[in-house]
């Protein structure tokens, strides 16, 4: 899998004795748009070549047309400020090691892109960043029956890996809203959650092994398909991403108590939550009939 890179960030610490427009100051400092680092390149037409002989031209989008769909999140609350834009679609790891790796050493930066359903607008460049879409990548390598070991692709629609392992007598341990949509790559980056993480854990737990590649190119091969591997370090834990109320604890060891393993997913929301999702969706209907401060929905 490809999975996301690391950006170093600066913590702004706020005494406890700060005053309301002192800490809207320093978020607004905080959360403002960085401006574009002249250490970057910006791609020309010879790396556009290059992309083309390396991938299929059909494989690297620069038009505004093609692009738009991919320099803009899902909420249209994040968009690049620019309109120089490129997206390629590497379909192995191979080109993706070879992109990275020509990248590197052209100080050209990148933007690694699954199913683009974040809501932090960490999928979209802020300028002129090369966008590289992991959508082409979406075989399944294996799948074994007995054990349940799934190896798959990072541009996998986790919907349809859903579908697949249904097929067989399983599901998969993770679900989202997004499943239609979110890309298992995304997922194990992320380290989402979901709607089954209390029945079945987090990904750190039920993914085995990662294939990824680091910003120069470098392959990291993680992928172990042992259920019990203790031998030397736990790479793959540096590509999945990180993540109580005491009260809900309570409540779900009530449920576990009276519904055993029956009980597959548990969400957790609050009315205020919900009030703000939908005063933004004109769309949107309310989905509970009687209102209530903290909502639990248990499967």
């Amino acid at each position: 899998m490809i999975l996301s890179t690391l950006l170093r960030t600066t913590r702004h610490q706020i005494g406890a004795a700060s005053t309301a427009p002192a800490f809207i100051h320093a978020a607004n400092r905080a959360l403002s748009t960085p401006a574009r680092s002249p250490t970057f390149a910006s791609w020309n037409d010879e790396d556009k070549t290059y992309f083309q002989q390396l991938l299929k031209p059909e494989s690297v989008l620069t038009d505004a047309d093609d692009t738009e769909a991919y320099t803009v999140d899902w909420l249209k609350k994040y968009k690049a400020n620019s309109s120089h834009q490129m997206v390629l679609k590497p379909k192995t790891t191979e080109q993706v090691s070879a992109i990275l790796k020509y990248c590197n050493e052209r100080n050209l930066p990148v933007v690694p892109q699954g199913g683009n359903t974040g809501l932090v607008g960490g999928s979209v460049p802020v300028y002129d960043e090369i966008v590289l879409s992991t959508s082409s990548m979406s075989n399944v390598v294996s799948f074994d029956e007995v054990s349940g070991i799934l190896v798959c692709e990072a541009g996998c629609i986790l919907e349809n890996l859903d579908n697949y392992v249904a097929k067989h007598g399983y599901m998969m341990p993770l679900d989202l809203g997004a499943k239609g949509t979110c890309q298992i790559g995304g997922n194990v980056a992320t380290n989402a959650g979901g709607l089954r993480l209390l029945r079945y854990g987090s990904l750190h737990g039920t993914v085995l092994g990662v294939e990824a590649v680091l910003a120069d190119g470098t392959v990291i091969d993680c992928l172990s398909t042992m259920r019990k591997d203790n031998t030397g370090y736990d790479l793959k834990q540096l590509f999945i991403g990180s993540e109580d109320f005491e009260s809900v604890q309570r409540a779900f060891v009530e449920a576990k108590k009276h519904l055993g393993e029956v009980l597959s997913a548990v969400e957790f929301m609050d009315r205020q939550s919900l009030d703000m999702v939908l005063s933004q969706q004109d769309w949107t209907k309310d989905p509970l009939e009687t209102p209530s401060p903290f909502y639990v929905l248990i499967e």
